[in-house]
């Protein structure tokens, strides 16, 4: 959802027409006033246009409001600003808006606008899943799940399903399981690996068989077909 403060009733208006015709969810407000009323009603928007010049409380009071309040911080502002109005641009752009549009400006150039903060501005959403069948690794959340449920690991044995879903099909040697996983300057013996493989295997249910023993040489993660 993209909020549009403005004041001028046609240039709202025409605003929130065009985003709503280009892929976005568009509403607009005239005043500051309504603009403090909906956040404290609404659910956040994705990104606020916000003219400069409004009735009451102005555009650069209100970007100073919305940068100092924890729930407002991160929202993308665009400042509408006046022709030749440079100090509202720089003043703009020092309190933390992360964009300006100065009036008069095309409607195409300001869905290019608004686009572009959003992608700079929008949080990755893309989880770095490592899977194979429904054993899923979320290396974001730092767990494991086989067929929708969640399986409990230690952070050894995360290192290691971790390890053989990132290289499915390579054998690895239980020395560099060791090095890789306990570094090499752990005391210990390589069949520590051996140890954290069963209970791996065992933790996994059916798919503790993908994790081959690979004789004389170690392990690695079946590749399925």
């Amino acid at each position: 959802m993209i909020w549009c403060v403005e004041d001028d009733d046609s240039i709202r208006d025409i605003e929130v027409y065009t985003l709503n015709s280009t892929g976005f969810e568009a509403k607009g407000f005239p005043d500051g006033a309504q603009l403090r009323r909906a956040l404290q009603t609404e659910d956040k928007p994705e990104l606020i246009l916000l003219d400069v010049m409004l009735p009451g409380e102005d555009g650069v009071s209100l970007l100073r409001f919305l940068r100092r309040t924890p729930d407002t911080a991160e929202i993308p502002v665009i400042m509408a600003t006046a022709k030749g109005m440079e100090y509202d641009k720089i003043q703009s752009l020092d309190l933390g808006a992360d964009d300006y549009l100065v009036k008069p400006f095309g409607m195409m150039e300001m869905v290019s606008r608004v686009k572009a903060v959003l992608r700079r501005c929008r949080p990755s959403r893309v989880q770095h899943l490592l899977q194979v069948g429904s054993l899923v690794l979320n290396q974001d959340e730092h767990t494991v799940s086989a067929d929708g449920e969640r399986v409990y690991l230690t952070f050894k044995e995360f290192a290691l399903l971790q390890l053989f879903l990132s290289h499915p099909g390579i054998a690895f040697t239980r020395d560099q399981l060791f090095n890789d996983i306990w570094g090499s300057d752990y005391v210990g013996e390589t069949r520590t690996v051996d140890m954290h493989i069963r209970t791996l295997r065992q933790k996994l249910g059916k798919y503790g068989k993908l994790i081959e023993t690979v004789r004389g040489v170690g392990y690695r993660l079946e590749v399925q077909t």
